[in-house]
């Protein structure tokens, strides 16, 4: 028997909300989050925004916290990280009454 491996099994759901965005090109922004799901490692990909229906594809690539590169961000904790992809105009920074923008999407597989 052999087995077949299925790419999603071991994808791991994981969320990201906005505080403030600042759009740096067409495919890329940097932008300040909290960790709603994960933890979120780099190389995530987030592939919509809870509630909306415009389309995204983007890749986390950096994630700064405390002024350090980390390779995660555990739940609860804030981070600036760098979006790469297509959808980038579509992410909004909250305003005072608004609730924050959460993108959605899947860490990398692990090696």
């Amino acid at each position: 028997m052999t087995a077949h491996a299925n790419p999603d099994k071991h994808a791991v759901k994981v969320e990201l909300q906005i505080d403030q965005v600042a759009v740096v090109t067409a495919t890329e922004a940097t932008a300040t989050v909290r960790c709603t799901l994960g933890p979120v490692r780099r190389g995530a990909r987030f592939d919509h925004i809870r509630d909306a229906v415009e389309a995204i594809d983007l890749e986390l690539t950096q994630i700064l916290a405390y002024h350090r590169s980390v390779e995660e961000l555990d739940p609860v904790h804030t981070a600036l990280v760098t979006l790469q992809g297509r959808g980038v105009r579509h992410l909004t920074s909250a305003t005072p009454g608004s609730r924050w923008q959460a993108i959605q999407g899947t860490n990398p597989p692990t090696p």
